[in-house]
């Protein structure tokens, strides 16, 4: 929780507005380190008979039935992932951003996985992935492991707002583009 929520407001500080899934524990720590920040946060919520409805930090958010469609509208709005420890979702939601970059078709944004306890046992199995010759081993230069929230806004700072010419500029508050619902709406 600690590590998202530093990581939330880095992402903030460096003029990203953080967008999650819009749920409890990780997520909601990545969008109160936005807010802690000053920053703007953003959730793409799931509709689940049980346990999920969107976090207190949140701006602006949307809520949708299928994973699908939040896979979608994550891609399609950011400029880079950072994944901390998850479930299924967050395992389909990562291979789905690198096979697209991989494939090329979507621009080659990073992709940063913290929490490096929790991945370890990734790795074998990406490096059988090699072995297997279903990936390559440049397929790996796609990702960046650390536990460093430094490292991370660096690898952010150089792999998205350099390379995309990015600059920081302030958005309205009171924009509405996907029928999103929020504090200010």
């Amino acid at each position: 929780y600690q590590l998202a929520r530093q990581m939330g407001a880095a992402i903030a500080k460096l003029g990203f507005t953080v967008m999650t899934g819009g749920g409890p524990g990780i997520m909601e720590a990545a969008n109160r380190g936005a807010k802690d920040a000053g920053g703007r946060s953003v959730g793409c919520n799931i509709e689940l008979p049980f346990e999920q409805s969107h976090n207190r930090y949140l701006d602006k958010w949307v809520t949708m039935d299928y994973f699908f469609v939040r896979k979608v509208l994550l891609l399609k709005y950011s400029y880079g992932f950072i994944i901390m420890p998850g479930g299924f979702g967050t395992i389909d939601e990562m291979f789905e951003a690198l096979t697209l970059i991989q494939t090329n078709k979507i621009k080659n944004f990073p992709v940063i996985v913290m929490g490096l306890d929790y991945w370890k046992p990734m790795r074998p199995i990406l490096d059988q992935m090699i072995s297997n010759g279903t990936i390559s081993a440049t397929d790996l230069d796609l990702m960046l492991f650390t536990d460093s929230v430094e490292e991370a806004i660096e690898h952010l700072q150089h792999r998205s707002v350099i390379e995309f010419g990015l600059r920081q500029h302030c958005l309205p508050r009171r924009s509405s583009f996907l029928g999103e619902q929020g504090l200010d709406s």
